[in-house]
């Protein structure tokens, strides 16, 4: 059974619509959510390793599907059908584009799209009951083939962009400390040429100095 529905612009991970719905009756449903988010995350920063995912988490499994910068996820039963959750995201990303396509791009504020919610709930009640004779068709379905989209666990996920981040971090910090360290090489090395050339300038301009004395005198 489709639990929850969310759709995110990628670039930066704003939420543009979701299941009003959605989630009331879960338990930990706030959890989930928060999990969501995290991967939206993931993703507007470019950890995202495939267009079609599974990300299991507890009970249930996150599926998603990137197309035109936008991210389309649904949470469902383990037990339901990955086939039909996959033809959900599609049927909501078709109908997502024909009416918001041109404005995808230019949404300020969260949620801009939430009248999209119509459409959602429209859709997810033909996906409920898996033993309708339009689900049993879209299961034998051969044409669409779901084997190849990779399903990981979602500390796994979620895990790598804390560790990718972790390495961005590591690598300015490495960068600035780099630079701090080479100002100081130069300072260092400028000092030490005018302790080294100081007395020698000295001299000479004592020499100068009493040369020039000298033939004021004269």
């Amino acid at each position: 059974m489709v639990k929850m529905t969310l759709i995110a612009r990628v670039t930066d991970g704003l939420p543009l619509a979701e299941g009003l719905d959605d989630g009331r009756d879960l338990p930990d449903s706030d959890m989930y959510k928060q999990q969501v988010k995290a991967l939206f995350k993931n993703l507007s920063r470019g950890h995202n390793e495939a267009s079609r995912m599974s990300v299991e988490t507890g009970p249930y499994v996150f599926h998603y599907i990137i197309e035109g910068r936008v991210c389309y996820l649904t949470m469902c039963d383990r037990s339901y059908p990955k086939k039909l959750a996959f033809q959900y995201l599609e049927d909501l990303k078709n109908e997502f584009e024909r009416v918001n396509g041109p404005n995808i791009e230019t949404a300020a504020r969260p949620y801009a799209f939430i009248k999209f919610d119509t459409f959602i709930q429209k859709t997810k009640k033909l996906y409920q009951d898996t033993r309708t004779q339009r689900n049993i068709s879209k299961l034998n379905d051969e044409l669409y083939e779901v084997h190849q989209i990779m399903s990981r666990n979602v500390q796994e996920v979620l895990g790598v962009g804390e560790k990718l981040d972790q390495v961005s971090e590591m690598s300015s910090r490495l960068t600035s400390e780099s630079r701090i360290y080479a100002d100081k090489a130069k300072d260092l090395n400028r000092q030490a040429l005018i302790r080294k050339w100081a007395p020698v300038a000295i001299v000479f301009g004592v020499v100068f100095l009493l040369f020039w004395v000298k033939t004021k005198l004269w």
